[in-house]
């Protein structure tokens, strides 16, 4: 009877220690796999946030690629004979054209539609699904075209039966709709990369319907119901051809995820979207990032970790259980158990000693190699310093040359007139002088400026004093090379938004070019108008000259690109850029031997 109770009372605190151990692991079990999952998502969205600006990037620029296309179709003569006064041959011409053209562009059919919506030229002329003599009339690309100047629109092909972005623009004839030159755009280039990427990415439309996507069975599918009516008229337009316009089977779920399916086992995605950003397409983009196995792998990684964890402190238990039992089992022996100990304590001392060590090594190494990824990326800023110091450079050289020529002409048209004996207006001249030495100032305060990523402040500015600034900049110029200078009277009512001094910079930049292409011409002239366009100001700054080269035209705004023999090529990328930092733009045409219209669109002041 003695020897079972403590028998009793050692199996008890056996039972406890094992269902303590039990909870203990299953509590770990639960946190850890919250843990886990939370830090899984985290790098989820973090990957999802970086991917969403590339996937944008990647539409947006296959779009503004091919948007160029119809433009410059749109203004060329053989496209104007064609449809003003059409004959075979030259409509075979034309077929020819567009055929060249859609293959070096990657666009997927170029075609030419007359005034009734009619095709009367193709690049697949000569293929079994040609569109010649197909009507297109009821198309959106055509009536919106023949109204605006321009118009894009998504759809199904007719003919192909494959989808595509087409964008179309207007042939005028002296106030008069010739035709629409159509170029068709596939994105599966676009689709493929989405797909690449890992995650389900598509572009819906401002109904809500899903258009390039890199899964295809969600194209034409919609974010939400569409209203009966609403359906019904698109299919009857053929834009989708018989797509039944279904919503998406997406719904919420925990953790802030979205799921993708017809059933309770459908797989969950971390769901991002964004305007597209182009204000010609109202798209909206959006990215759903696989998120199951993520946080399955973060899960059990914590897990496994944690078990680990539990089973060290685990082992440390029964260690020290097991030494307090044997300590207490030989207390009438209690030298050679305390020899015991001390063997054992010197044992795990020199254990942890060397876990210790290396424990040190691993922290030395580390640091090492945060020392040099500081070191790295040390160099990477003072590269990057060095590269904004040489555009920065460039551009002062480039800036102030114009305004360093009109200051020596005036001044030496201060001398001849002192020699004169014209005082009044040698001070004039010596005036116009200080004027452009305050310029540089402006001019190299505010490059100044930008080399530290600011800005100055924004102003009203009538359009018409930042041109007489211009103006007095190339005097000089313009007089030496008989250029005559036809202003627009509209110039003293439009005011914008900018900076007086960089508006006047992009002005001598566009003037001297002008004066430089019409010099050699026959009654050199530059004629400068402007328009309002609902928010914008249309600036034009058109000259007679010998116009731009196709080949030249293309890369007229990437960096360092010049016809001239000392240009730097700056010029009007600088130019352009102060445009975009307003809100504006910066864009050219040209006609051979009938000169060159740049036009600056600018934001109305009231």
């Amino acid at each position: 009877m003695p020897d079972v109770l403590p028998l009793s009372r050692r199996n008890a605190l056996r039972l406890a220690g094992i269902v303590c151990a039990l909870a203990v692991a299953a509590a770990v079990w639960i946190a850890a796999g919250i843990v886990g999952r939370t830090a899984a998502l985290d790098d989820v969205r973090m990957q999802a946030a970086a991917s969403m600006p590339l996937a944008a990037s990647v539409l947006r620029s296959e779009i503004a690629k091919q948007r160029t296309v119809p433009l410059v179709l749109a203004g060329d003569p053989d496209i104007h004979v064609a449809l003003s006064a059409p004959t075979p041959a030259r409509l075979a011409v034309v077929d020819r054209r567009l055929a060249a053209l859609a293959a070096t562009t990657g666009a997927s059919v170029l075609y030419l539609l007359d005034r009734t919506g009619l095709t009367v030229a193709a690049s697949n002329f000569s293929e079994p699904t040609s569109f010649v003599g197909s009507d297109y009339r009821f198309r959106r690309y055509f009536t919106g075209a023949i109204a605006e100047g321009a118009a894009e629109q998504y759809a199904l092909g007719t003919v192909s039966r494959r989808p595509g972005l087409y964008l179309s623009q207007r042939v005028d004839a002296d106030g008069t709709a010739l035709g629409v030159v159509v170029l068709k755009v596939e994105l599966a280039d676009v689709e493929s990369d989405w797909h690449t990427s890992g995650n389900l990415v598509f572009a819906s439309d401002d109904r809500g319907i899903v258009l390039a996507t890199s899964r295809d069975a969600l194209r034409y599918r919609t974010l939400h119901p569409i209203d009966g009516m609403l359906a019904a008229g698109i299919r009857e337009s053929l834009q989708f051809g018989g797509a039944p316009l279904t919503p998406m089977p997406l719904g919420p779920d925990r953790d802030g995820l979205t799921t993708l399916g017809e059933n309770g086992g459908a797989p969950r995605y971390l769901a991002l979207d964004q305007p597209l950003g182009d204000p010609r397409l109202p798209w909206r983009l959006h990215l759903l990032a696989p998120a199951d196995a993520a946080m399955a792998m973060g899960m059990a990684s914590a897990r496994r970790q944690a078990l680990a964890l539990a089973a060290v402190a685990l082992t440390i238990g029964i260690y020290l259980v097991r030494r307090r039992r044997r300590a207490l089992a030989r207390q009438r022996n209690l030298r050679r158990a305390a020899d015991e100990l001390e063997r054992r304590v010197l044992e795990r001392t020199g254990e942890l000693r060397e876990a210790n060590g290396q424990l040190k090594a691993a922290i030395a190494a580390r640091g090492i190699t945060e020392r040099r990824l500081d070191e790295l990326r040390i160099d990477l800023e003072q590269a990057n310093r060095l590269a904004t110091l040489g555009q920065i450079t460039a551009g002062v050289a480039h800036e102030i040359n114009q305004p360093l020529a009109a200051i020596r002409t005036y001044a030496e048209n201060a001398d001849r007139f002192l020699a004169r004996g014209d005082t009044p207006t040698a001070r004039q001249n010596l005036a116009s002088v200080v004027g452009l030495t305050t310029r540089i100032g402006a001019i190299t305060e505010t490059l100044r400026g930008f080399a530290r990523r600011g800005h100055g402040e924004m102003e009203t500015i009538v359009v018409a004093d930042a041109l007489d600034g211009a103006e007095m900049v190339l005097r000089g110029l313009l007089d030496g090379a008989g250029v005559v200078l036809v202003r627009d009277p509209a110039l003293a009512t439009l005011r914008v938004h900018g900076e007086r001094i960089r508006l006047e910079q992009v002005l001598v930049n566009l003037l001297r070019n002008a004066v430089e292409a019409s010099t050699d011409r026959p009654l050199p002239r530059i004629a400068i108008s402007a328009e309002r366009h609902g928010e914008d100001i249309l600036f034009h700054v058109a000259d007679n000259g010998t116009g731009i080269a196709p080949e030249a035209l293309r890369t007229l705004f990437t960096p360092f690109s010049t016809t001239k023999a000392r240009g730097l090529g700056l010029g009007l990328v600088i130019a352009k850029d102060i445009l975009s930092e307003w809100g504006g733009d910066l864009s050219a045409e040209s006609r051979p031997n009938e000169g060159a219209t740049f036009t600056l669109r600018l934001k109305a002041a009231p």
